[in-house]
C-alpha cells in the first residue's frame, strides 16, 4: 500500500467510525421485520465433524488444522490474527456443527448465535465490518434450516431482527473500502439477504451490480484470480456457485455472466493441480484436498480441460508423459491485491505422477510470522542475487515453443535492475516424455558490473523425496517414495545440500531438504545450467 493509499484508507475508516458508532445510527437500522425467511439457501460445501466435536467438548475453534480456545475472551481474544477473528465472527464453523448433525450440533449453534446476538446487537467496528458481517449472514442464512426452523419463536424473532439490521447496514456500507475476496463474501451475504427477506429485492440488485464489476476485475481473461493465488481462485468460484444456486432457488432467471465467469475460471483452477490432484504452492496457497477441488469444479458445471498457459495471470504449465512443470512467470499484483503475494519471480514446481519432487515451501494458514517468512524469495525454487529480494518487476517477457515431444519456455524479469542493473532470464526445457527436465539461468548486467555478486539458486524438495550428494558433491541422487530414481546435475557453481521446511498442508511444519547451487557473478554475463533426469535401470 502506498503512503497516499494508506492515508486515504485511514481517513475513510475514521469517517465510517464516526458515522456508525452512535445511538442514532443504530436506531436507523430498525424497521419492518418479516415473520419468516422465504427459504434457506443450500449449502453445497462439506463441514468437518471433528472440528465440531472440538468446539462442543473443548471450546476450541478449528481452522485449517490449527486450534484456538476462547476461554473467557467473550468473542474477542487478544493477540489473534484477523483471519482467526474473521473465522470466529464470520460463523464459518456452523458448517462443521451441521456436519456433526443431531441435537448437539443444533443446540450448540443456537446457543452461540444467541450469545453473539446479546453481545453485538449494535454496530461494532470489527464484528459488523462489512466483509465479516457478509460472511456471517451468508453462513447464518444457509444454516438456518439446520439450527433455526425448529427453534423457539423467541429465538426466531430475535434472529430475524438482527439479520435485518445487519442487512441494512451492509447495504449502506458496500462496497466501501473492500476489495478482493472480502468484498465477494460481503456481496454474497447481501445477495442472500435480498433473496430470503421478503420485499428486499433492492439488495439483490445492489449485490449483482457490484458482482458484475468484480467478476471482470477479479477473474482475469485467462480465468486466474487477480491475486494470482489458486486458493483464492477456488474461494471465488465457490462464492459464484453459492450466489448462482441461491438465485435458482429463489426462482430468478439465471445470470449468464456468472456462468461465463465460472467457465473461464474452472480451467484455470485445474491448471494449478499436480498429479496428486492438489494445488501447487504459489502466492500464499496450500495444497488443499483433492476432493474439495473436484467438488468445486463439479458444482461449477464446467468440463473444460486445464490450459497450458495463463498469460494474464503469469503462469506456464507443461504436462508431458507423467511429468508436470508449473512455472511462475508473472508480476506481483498491484495494490490492493498483492498484499499476500510471494517474492518469487520465475519460481517453479515439478512433479512426476502423484509424486511431488521440487516444491515451494508453502504458507501457514493462521501464523502471520510464518506467512511473512515463507513469502520471501529463499522459500522458493528460484534464483537470488546477494541474498537480496527482488523488487516488483516492471517488465517480464515470456516465449514458449511447443514442438513434438519438446517444450521450451524462455522467460525473464527485471526485479533486480533497479538495485544492480541485472536482468534474470530463466529457460525451462522438458523432453523425453518428461524424463528430461533442464533449466538455464542467465544473468546480464546492462549498466556494467561494479562488484561481484553472490548467486544462489534453490531447489526445495518435497519431504517424501530422499536425496544424497555424489561425485564430489557435484551431483545429487533423488529417490521418490515409489522407489523411482532421478539424477540432478549442474554446470557452473557448486552444489550444496541444506535443510528446508514444507508447509503444504495445514499447520504441520515438515522438515525436508533443499539443493542449492552457489556461484559468483564476476562479469556482465553469467550462466548456470541444471538438469533433472530419470535414472533408467
Amino acid at each position: 500500500m502506498t503512503l497516499i493509499h494508506a492515508i486515504q484508507h485511514k481517513v475513510r475508516q475514521q469517517a465510517s467510525r464516526l458515522t456508525y458508532n452512535s445511538p442514532l445510527y443504530n436506531w436507523s437500522l430498525g424497521g419492518t421485520v418479516p415473520d419468516k425467511l422465504l427459504f434457506s439457501p443450500c449449502d453445497l460445501w462439506c463441514g468437518n465433524a471433528d472440528n465440531a466435536r472440538w468446539l462442543i467438548h473443548s471450546g476450541a475453534f478449528c481452522l485449517d488444522g490449527d486450534k484456538l480456545e476462547l476461554h473467557d475472551a467473550n468473542w474477542m481474544p487478544d493477540d489473534v490474527s484477523d483471519k482467526w477473528m474473521t473465522h470466529i465472527h464470520g460463523f464459518d464453523w456452523i458448517r462443521d456443527l451441521r456436519a456433526l448433525g443431531g441435537d448437539a450440533g443444533r443446540r450448540s449453534s443456537r446457543l452461540m448465535i444467541e450469545d453473539w446476538m446479546r453481545s453485538y446487537n449494535a454496530w461494532h467496528e470489527f464484528a459488523w465490518r462489512p466483509d465479516v458481517a457478509g460472511r456471517r449472514l451468508g453462513n447464518w442464512l444457509a444454516g438456518y434450516d439446520f439450527f433455526g426452523e425448529s427453534a423457539s419463536d423467541e429465538f426466531q424473532e430475535a434472529f430475524l431482527d438482527i439479520t435485518v439490521r445487519q442487512a441494512r447496514h451492509l447495504s449502506r456500507a458496500l462496497p466501501g473500502l473492500l476489495s478482493g475476496l472480502p468484498l465477494l463474501y460481503a456481496v454474497r451475504g447481501l445477495a442472500y439477504c435480498g433473496l430470503t427477506l421478503e420485499g428486499r429485492e433492492d439488495y439483490v440488485e445492489q449485490a449483482l451490480q457490484i458482482l458484475d464489476v468484480q467478476m471482470d476485475k477479479q477473474i482475469l481473461s485467462d480465468g486466474g484470480h487477480i491475486t494470482r493465488n489458486p486458493q483464492e481462485l477456488m474461494e471465488t468460484i465457490r462464492i459464484l456457485i453459492d450466489i448462482r444456486s441461491a438465485i435458482r432457488q429463489a426462482g430468478y432467471p439465471p445470470i449468464d455472466k456468472i456462468q461465463h465467469a465460472l467457465d473461464r475460471a474452472v480451467p484455470a483452477l485445474r491448471f494449478f493441480r499436480h498429479g496428486d490432484g492438489c494445488f501447487s504452492l504459489f502466492n500464499n496457497a496450500q495444497e488443499n484436498k483433492d476432493e474439495a477441488i473436484k467438488n468445486t469444479a463439479m458444482h461449477a458445471g464446467s468440463r473444460v480441460r486445464a490450459l497450458n498457459s495463463l498469460p494474464h495471470s503469469g503462469y506456464e504449465r507443461v504436462s508431458m508423459g507423467r511429468a508436470l512443470l508449473i512455472a511462475d512467470v508473472g508480476k506481483t499484483p498491484q495494490w490492493p491485491y498483492g498484499h499476500h503475494a510471494h517474492s518469487a519471480p520465475l519460481s517453479f514446481e515439478f512433479s512426476y505422477g502423484r509424486e511431488r519432487i521440487f516444491v515451494n515451501c508453502g504458507t501457514h494458514p493462521t501464523s502471520e510470522d510464518w506467512q511473512s517468512a515463507l513469502r520471501s524469495t529463499p522459500a522458493h525454487n528460484t534464483l537470488m542475487i546477494s541474498d537480496m529480494a527482488p523488487q516488483k518487476s516492471k517488465k517480464t517477457t515470456i516465449n514458449r515453443e511447443d514442438k513434438k515431444d519438446i517444450v521450451l519456455i524462455d522467460a525473464c524479469h527485471d526485479g533486480y535492475v533497479s538495485a544492480n542493473g541485472i536482468t534474470h532470464r530463466r529457460r525451462f526445457y522438458v523432453a523425453d516424455k518428461g524424463h528430461d527436465f533442464r533449466g538455464e539461468d542467465n544473468l546480464t548486467c546492462s549498466t556494467g558490473l561494479t562488484d561481484p555478486h553472490a548467486i544462489s539458486i534453490r531447489f526445495h524438495l518435497h519431504p517424501d523425496v530422499k536425496v544424497s550428494l555424489i561425485k564430489g558433491e557435484s551431483e545429487a541422487l533423488l529417490k521418490l517414495k515409489n522407489g523411482a530414481g532421478w539424477r540432478f546435475t549442474i554446470v557452473g557453481g557448486h552444489l550444496e545440500l541444506d535443510n528446508s521446511v514444507y508447509l503444504g498442508e495445514g499447520t504441520r511444519v515438515r522438515k525436508t531438504k533443499q539443493l542449492i547451487v552457489r556461484g559468483i557473478m564476476n562479469n556482465d554475463q553469467c550462466q548456470f545450467k541444471w538438469a533433472l533426469q530419470r535414472e533408467t535401470k
